[in-house]
């Protein structure tokens, strides 16, 4: 599918859950999420924010999609409450058969090595996305960190 057709086939709501790993194999959360996609700039660009609890604690997040034209990429920022502390990060990455994946780096302190962070979105059917993330370790390493499964509500 189009790349700009897949980002308007987010716009809504949705809910669901959110699985959370902080060691490889090791469920740390399980819990609701509620998010929203909206058009931003007459759809040039596509907002993401999202709602839900980790650990009995609230958190919150958004996140700007785009598609750029000229590299033909799919672009991310993300900012949370949880993870990316007061840091911005930003992912490129390219499209998939349902979606798209993209890749960033995180810093988890000073003169220590950054950690890769991969996102994919996959939209199943009209009703159903799941967006899944991993920890890149530097050794080069993966293991899932946020496993989001969405249903539409309207």
């Amino acid at each position: 599918m189009p790349q700009k057709e897949f980002l308007k086939k987010l716009i809504g709501k949705w809910e669901g859950n959110s699985r959370t790993w902080f060691e490889p194999g090791k469920l740390a959360d399980e819990s609701k999420v509620t998010g929203e996609f909206v058009e931003v700039f007459d759809g040039r660009f596509v907002r993401h924010t999202y709602k839900g609890t980790i650990q009995g604690k609230p958190r919150r997040g958004e996140e700007l999609i785009a598609f750029n034209s000229i590299t033909k990429s799919f672009q991310l920022s993300w900012v949370d409450d949880f993870h990316m502390n007061y840091a911005i990060m930003f992912s490129q990455g390219e499209s998939t058969e349902r979606g798209f994946k993209v890749r960033g780096d995180y810093d988890v302190g000073a003169d220590q090595p950054k950690w890769g962070w991969r996102t994919e979105y996959e939209l199943v059917d009209e009703n159903h996305l799941t967006i899944t993330a991993y920890n890149i370790l530097p050794t080069g390493m993966e293991a899932m960190a946020v496993e989001t499964k969405y249903q539409r509500v309207r």
